[in-house]
């Protein structure tokens, strides 16, 4: 009995160390997919990035634009007022 009984320990050893070694893969798996979720998430960041840069290089652009047409609407203002008050003080 006592070659049955170790058999019987080393069977329920190796059981155990499938199913450790199971238990190990799965949580390899589970990381690997994480880690897979996480690069992707991080690609779409840098997608959402980069089309956040190019919307603020446009309307930095258009804003420069507005900037320029105001000080040239300003501009036209003060010489339509100079003229105003040359034909006034006739």
């Amino acid at each position: 009995m006592n070659a049955d009984t170790t058999l019987r320990e080393a069977i329920d050893r190796l059981g155990k160390a499938v199913e450790g070694l199971e238990a190990a893969a799965d949580a390899r798996l589970e990381k690997e997919r994480d880690y897979a979720e996480a690069e992707a998430e991080v690609q779409r960041m840098g997608a959402d990035r980069a089309r956040l840069a190019q919307e603020i290089d446009k309307c930095e652009a258009r804003a420069e634009r507005l900037a320029e047409v105001n000080r040239e609407v300003s501009r036209r203002l003060v010489t339509a007022m100079e003229t105003i008050r040359a034909v006034l003080d006739r």
